[in-house]
């Protein structure tokens, strides 16, 4: 495949994470790939949602589906995209690529072109099939970034992740971690590295110990069983970069809305209320509500740094167990954030979600400053401690 004869290609881009976004090299390089043909760009990943957001994007990059990067490419392949590009920009050229690796075997080894780190030193165009080689080096040169055949990148890759077993128990080895940094599998902070050398291990579908890390259980009783091999595996923060949020209604994003489950309140005069405990689910989907009830300190702090986009406010119950996954994190005016003594924040969690949210993940109610105090007399009867940061 030659980009001088295919001028009017079907080309698919799938932008990933937010650092590609912050940069500014997403944008530069959709505006140079369009000029080979006709283009379509969408999101693969979760917290690159915010970053398009910030970025005035939404219109170029497509962010109404929650798509993993591997659905987003099958996605194109179906479509018949002549050529699909991933977009990316990793820790390291090693866990870029490590990525790449990954989202290339989990969608079949399409017609893939991974454009990784650009303006970095060891920025890198990957060509993960043999036919787009020529296009891949072309734009390599326009970018001057290093050109990688895809088979020189596996061959690098397989010697140093790959999943082993052993009587029942898998380990797999991590890329490119560096001391001191935040584990998450599948979206939830299991681990704090020590060292640069990180495996993961599980037993029976439960990650029992990390190499050359520090575990922490709550995150693992959170995650439950997992399968090792596809687990969704990153290090350090999900945001780095710092940037000036860009608050819109709800109304205005074409993302997934949310409709209520439960009904309390008065029709017309009524306020919606969601409950959330995992930070790994979609938080997007709570852009048109009044108010959202999360717990856990991660949780908290990743809900009310993206609903403050859309003007939405925490009730947040935490226990001072914060992990760093995001540089900067915002709230929007009238959120509460409680902090209870350690192991608390999940117990009244429950508690709250059984009395007030009967098991439905959100209900209707009349008024939101009532609401929010009768759930701090709830925490107040059955917490020993509570600390209110309004």
């Amino acid at each position: 495949m030659t980009s001088t004869e295919d001028r009017q290609m079907k080309i698919g881009i799938v932008v990933h994470g937010p650092g590609i976004i912050d940069t500014g090299y997403a944008l530069k390089i959709i505006e140079t790939i369009d000029e080979y043909g006709e283009i379509k760009s969408i999101l693969g990943g979760t917290m690159g949602r915010t970053a398009v957001i910030d970025a005035k994007l939404e219109d170029t990059i497509d962010i109404k589906r929650k798509l993993l990067p591997s659905q987003s490419i099958t996605a194109f392949t179906q479509e018949g995209m002549d050529v699909i590009f991933l977009l990316n920009y990793g820790k390291s050229s090693e866990t870029g690529h490590t990525f790449g690796y990954k989202v290339n075997k989990k969608s079949n080894n399409p017609m893939l072109i991974q454009i990784e780190r650009p303006g970095e030193v060891d920025g890198s165009v990957v060509s993960w099939r043999p036919e787009v080689n020529e296009f891949a080096q072309e734009l390599a040169g326009r970018f001057n970034l290093k050109f990688l055949k895809g088979s020189e990148v596996t061959a690098e890759i397989e010697g140093q992740t790959k999943c082993r077993e052993d009587g029942g128990i898998v380990y797999r080895k991590i890329a490119g971690v560096s001391p001191e940094e935040n584990i998450f599998v599948n979206g939830i902070v299991v681990g704090k590295s020590i060292s640069s050398d990180i495996t993961i291990v599980a037993e029976n579908g439960v990650i029992t110990q990390i190499k050359g890390a520090k575990l922490k259980m709550h995150g693992v009783e959170k995650l439950g069983m997992i399968d090792l091999h596809n687990a969704i595996i990153k290090t350090g923060l999900l945001r780095k970069s710092v940037v000036k949020p860009r608050v819109i209604q709800g109304s205005d994003l074409n993302i997934h809305e949310l409709k209520p489950t439960h009904q309390t309140g008065e029709i017309g005069n009524s306020h919606v209320v969601a409950y959330l405990d995992h930070a790994a689910e979609d938080i997007y989907k709570l852009k048109d509500t009044d108010l959202v009830v999360t717990v856990g300190d991660d949780t908290t702090l990743v809900a009310a740094d993206i609903l403050f986009r859309f003007n939405v406010p925490v009730f947040g119950i935490t226990d001072g167990d914060l992990d760093k996954v995001v540089e900067n994190g915002f709230k929007a005016h009238g959120s509460t954030i409680i902090e209870l003594e350690s192991g608390w924040d999940d117990i009244i969690g429950d508690k709250i979600y059984r009395e007030y949210f009967k098991g439905i993940e959100t209900i209707e109610i009349d008024n939101i400053e009532n609401f929010k105090k009768n759930l701090i007399q709830i925490i107040k009867k059955f917490s020993r401690s509570c600390k209110i940061i309004e």
